[in-house]
């Protein structure tokens, strides 16, 4: 069982059909279904266990674990933290100005690069606020902002969806950057900077 929001329910039944399933079925079939026990010399209809568990529970514990609401320069956030291998988005790529042709192509791209890797989408909708509280809330894990200094130093910022702490990376880099943290083969480490 696991406590929900809405109180306890069942995840997983585990029924115990003793030999009830296999007896019936050889009555039907006329097929005998036992087994032969030598410690007792005797033959035996084995007892049959059946686990039952549907996978929309599964999904909804998931979603249940992961939601919070907090209050985040006076505003409040919605982020829905799941584990980043679980996250159906696992990067969102993000122009911090999308009037600015040469700052949305090397946005395009990153996306272009990223889909090769993992599971990637790319937004320039709204401002840059806007669009982290979007990705936050539907458990995207990392952001990737190219911004005007992108045009410079050819780096780009990750943030963090759950510390929403940030590094900055060269934009070659960033793929597998991103892989290596979705797959767990790499620590956060917010603040550092890789720009080679």
């Amino acid at each position: 069982e696991y406590e929900f929001p809405i109180g306890w329910s069942e995840l997983e039944g585990i029924a115990n059909r003793t030999d009830f399933d296999l007896t019936a079925h050889t009555t039907g079939s006329g097929k005998r279904l036992a087994i032969f026990d030598e410690a007792s010399g005797e033959h035996v209809v084995p007892y049959v266990i059946e686990p039952a568990m549907g996978v929309d529970r599964a999904v909804l514990t998931v979603l249940a674990d992961g939601y919070a609401e907090e209050q985040v320069a006076n505003e409040k956030r919605v982020v829905l933290r799941i584990r980043p291998g679980l996250a159906p988005i696992k990067a969102a790529v993000l122009p911090l100005l999308r009037n600015r042709p040469e700052l949305v192509a090397r946005a395009r791209a990153l996306t272009g690069d990223l889909k090769r890797v993992v599971a990637a989408t790319y937004d320039d909708t709204a401002s840059i606020g806007k669009l982290y509280r979007r990705q936050d809330e539907i458990g995207t894990p990392y952001c990737v902002t190219v911004d005007v200094e992108s045009l410079d130093d050819g780096a780009a910022t990750i943030r963090e969806r759950d510390t929403m702490t940030q590094e900055r990376v060269a934009l070659g880099l960033i793929p597998q950057r991103i892989a290596d943290l979705v797959g767990g083969r790499s620590a956060w480490e917010g603040g550092r900077s890789a720009t080679r």
